[in-house]
């Protein structure tokens, strides 16, 4: 997985989409078996990050995903993705398919083309391990506990964990995991009700989000979370 850095201006965004999905062939021309491409452009502006990035801090706007047979000859294919000029830090992860379109009440089966965009929108969020949490307790709450509450508390289409287990690029920042989550539409991730399955009931959304905080905070460091909004692209898949 490749993330790139930016000012997350929707215009810019527009620009990196086109050139982003005009790069996807040559990946796979290169040796990708599958590739996707997800970036926070002007549809994906619409709908609010729940969890702003920084003032002052540019927000990784694009995330690139690619499936190669072994790691170490993703050569030829970093390099056209460092040629687009912006920041970039690669990783090799390990991907969980938790949910995927149709497996949820709020989104059926999959019935686009690749290479079209996905309905709704998603948010990609790149979290940490708790200093002082072991790994295996980290692994059991992120798992075992944060993934089945949250899709129980709240309207996901999709969520692919992915948790990092190296860097492949130099200087890349750390991270020890990508979550991409899918939602039915912008308003989904602007209105805390729709967001937190209220059904407009202020007592419920109340105990939907001192639940999910619980949780959260139980497994990740709120202070590093970094998540942005946008816009999915499963270019070709496997």
């Amino acid at each position: 997985m490749y993330l790139l850095w930016g000012d997350g201006a929707p215009a810019h965004g527009d620009q990196l989409r086109d050139r982003l999905l005009e790069l996807a062939p040559r990946l796979i021309d290169a040796g990708a078996h599958a590739v996707t491409v997800n970036v926070h452009d002007s549809a994906a502006a619409e709908a609010p990050s729940p969890v702003p990035t920084p003032e002052g801090e540019d927000c990784h706007v694009a995330e690139i995903s690619i499936w190669v047979g072994s790691y170490d000859r993703r050569g030829p294919l970093e390099k056209q993705i460092v040629a687009l000029g912006l920041p970039v830090a690669g990783y090799l992860v390990v991907e969980s398919l938790y949910e995927d379109y149709g497996t949820t009440p709020h989104s059926g089966p999959r019935n686009w083309e690749d290479g079209r965009r996905s309905p709704g929108v998603l948010t990609v969020s790149l979290i940490h391990r708790p200093a002082g949490l072991d790994y295996a307790t980290w692994i059991d709450r992120w798992h075992g506990t944060q993934s089945p509450l949250s899709g129980e508390l709240q309207p996901r289409c999709r969520y692919v964990r992915n948790e990092v287990v190296r860097p492949l690029t130099d200087g890349a920042p750390e991270i020890h995991g990508i979550v991409e989550e899918a939602w039915p539409s912008a308003q989904h991730v602007a209105d805390p009700m729709l967001f937190f399955n209220a059904h407009g009931d202020p007592a419920v959304l109340s105990q939907h989000i001192t639940a999910m905080l619980a949780s959260v905070n139980a497994c990740l460091d709120l202070a590093r979370i970094r998540n942005v909004t946008m816009s999915e692209y499963l270019v070709k898949t496997l």
